[in-house]
């Protein structure tokens, strides 16, 4: 039976943060971070709470690393690269400035699955028109990947683009689709396939570097 203990607080510099403190039948203590900022220990019942903390102060360092790649991480309230603030309300769907306004999630997930097609689709035929090399029109495939953002099949001349690219700038989308079908020209990652991906997108770097943040 797991014992949690109510939220204390843990200050660092000018930041609180809450420290929740999860009791179980283990033998070592593990410290991981949640998306809303808070710290959580997962223990055996024998732990003092000073000797946690004082674990917590060894750590921080380490701590405040797990948040910032947890905020990197956590994209599901961008769109397009612009973070909004997600609203759950019982009324019809819009967004206005920074705020989108959904009745549930349910919801929001539908209309980002019918903004994927569309723009996918839009900025696929826009890249592939730009080829002046005779490649095929890939078959446009979409799915979530953990590991990859798109993935060229030649053989079956079609390509898989990562659902979550539509939280990113729509510049990294058009970079995958870029460097998919240069696979079609070349299909490893040589300096000739390379020069192919800059020739149709120059800053394919800059690209890159923020799908790997």
């Amino acid at each position: 039976m797991n014992i949690v203990i109510p939220v204390i607080n843990y200050k660092y510099k000018d930041a609180i943060y809450n420290v929740k403190i999860i009791y179980k039948n283990i033998k070592n203590t593990y410290i991981r971070v949640s998306n809303d900022n808070e710290i959580l220990v997962t223990t055996n019942k024998n732990t003092k709470e000073i000797d946690i903390l004082n674990l917590i102060d060894k750590n921080i360092v380490s701590i405040l690393k797990m948040f910032e790649r947890k905020k990197k991480t956590n994209k599901e309230n961008y769109y397009l690269g612009k973070k909004y603030n997600i609203i759950y309300v019982d009324t019809k769907f819009s967004i206005i400035e920074d705020y989108i306004y959904v009745k549930d999630k349910k919801t929001l997930d539908k209309w980002y699955s019918e903004q994927i097609k569309k723009i996918y689709k839009e900025r696929l035929d826009t890249i592939y028109n730009k080829f002046i090399e005779k490649i095929p029109y890939p078959n446009l495939k979409i799915r979530k990947m953990k590991t990859r953002w798109g993935v060229c099949n030649r053989k079956s001349k079609t390509i898989t683009l990562n659902y979550n690219l539509i939280y990113y700038d729509i510049n990294c989308l058009d970079y995958v689709i870029t460097h998919e079908l240069s696979h079609f020209i070349e299909f490893n990652h040589s300096k000739k396939f390379w020069a192919v991906v800059y020739k149709y997108y120059p800053n394919y770097k800059e690209a890159r570097k923020e799908l790997k943040e």
